[in-house]
């Protein structure tokens, strides 16, 4: 959040918020009434056409592809009506312990999606068996040349999604990822053609140096969390 705020452009701010529930109502009852569209950035903000995200995917889905059927955080905000504009979302092992859970996480991104709200899904816990293809194989499957099979290599994944509408998804940037590897800096976008950078690894980094030492080293496997 605090990296996000010195790198969005006037008038944009993020802010953690928790969501009560997973459906798109709860997300459009945090809009301040009477919100309105926002206009494009014009300046603090990478422009799509002039310098592309740097992952390694970029997915669209195909002519025929809209939303599937069944498929009913920090926010950043607009300062004009504080319109939710889109959401940086980090998976727990709590979205993947049942199937229920990954199927209510997808539907809730899904929802945002829908409703015009871009969003970052970070994802950096290993897939499990409700969850095979990991998070983003639970909301990106409709896209074109997405991967049927994780990447042994790297079964970990960042992706960035952009809102175009209310049947269809626009396009997914997505990076794979491992552990030991140093997360690229990952777009959130503002609007459909305009994005900021996500410092992730250094706002990991300066997290995880903020931890006790005792909790480090059991994390890192030198010490047993409990007394012999």
């Amino acid at each position: 959040m605090e990296a996000l705020n010195q790198c969005l452009p006037e008038g944009f701010y993020a802010l953690a918020e928790q969501h009560a529930g997973t459906m798109i109502a709860d997300i459009l009852t945090l809009q301040a009434p009477g919100s309105k569209t926002v206009d494009p950035p014009e300046q603090g903000a990478i422009a799509v056409a002039v310098a592309p995200p740097r992952t390694r995917r970029r997915l669209i889905p195909p002519p025929s592809a809209t939303y599937r059927a069944e498929r009913k955080s920090i926010a950043i905000r607009h300062t004009s009506g504080h319109r939710l504009v889109a959401l940086v979302e980090i998976a727990s092992p709590a979205n993947k312990d049942r199937s229920s859970s990954v199927e209510e996480f997808s539907e809730k991104i899904v929802s945002a999606l829908k409703a015009g709200v871009h969003v970052l899904l970070i994802d950096l816990i290993p897939p499990g068996r409700h969850d095979p293809t990991g998070l983003h194989g639970a909301v990106g499957s409709d896209f074109a040349g997405a991967p049927d099979e994780l990447d042994p290599e790297a079964p970990l994944s960042l992706a960035s999604y952009v809102a175009a509408g209310p049947t269809r998804l626009a396009e997914a940037f997505v990076e794979p990822v491992a552990v030991g590897m140093p997360l690229i800096d990952m777009p959130v976008f503002l609007d459909s053609g305009r994005y900021v950078n996500v410092p992730l690894e250094p706002t990991y980094e300066a997290a995880y140096r903020g931890i006790p030492g005792f909790w480090r080293e059991v994390i890192e496997g030198l010490r047993d969390p409990e007394p012999a």
